[in-house]
């Protein structure tokens, strides 16, 4: 992406130190995928990840589910941004190094993409407040199937 006169936009350059960061979030949920309703371990990484960017947790929410709140401004405008964390019962066939550590679970559907993906967005909104009113950031646990 690029402003319009062609330098980088402002945005990319803002994030382009946390992409590593990210992407080893990513690949680590990838690794370790948990079932509906057993995503224990990353939601522990969510509320971790959102507490050190200073951001309201509410945890077990859905039992296994994980909010950000975030304030910025006076504002009384509110949005919601979800991911899903849960991965699915089957066995991943891929050979790259960050694979599934478990037999007979894997991260099928992007669901650890999209957990690391709102966990960087909340960092980037915790850090730069370019807002006003409240943001609640939603990890939703079993989106497939069993409570989704």
């Amino acid at each position: 992406m690029s402003s319009t006169d062609g330098s980088p936009h402002p945005l990319v350059e803002a994030l382009g130190d946390r992409h590593a960061r990210w992407t080893s979030i990513r690949r680590d949920l990838h690794a370790h995928p948990e079932l509906a309703y057993e995503e224990t371990r990353t939601a522990a990484i969510v509320a971790r990840t959102l507490r050190a960017s200073g951001i309201e947790v509410h945890e077990g929410i859905g039992r296994t589910g994980v909010v950000g709140v975030l304030r910025a401004g006076h504002g009384k405008a509110a949005i919601g941004l979800r991911a899903d964390m849960d991965a699915l019962p089957m066995t991943e066939q891929n050979t790259f190094a960050h694979r599934s550590t478990h037999t007979g679970r894997m991260h099928g559907c992007g669901h650890d993409g999209h957990t690391a993906m709102l966990l960087a967005a909340a960092e980037y909104l915790a850090a730069t407040r370019c807002f006003d009113g409240t943001v609640n950031f939603i990890f939703q646990p079993a989106e497939e199937g069993r409570g989704g």
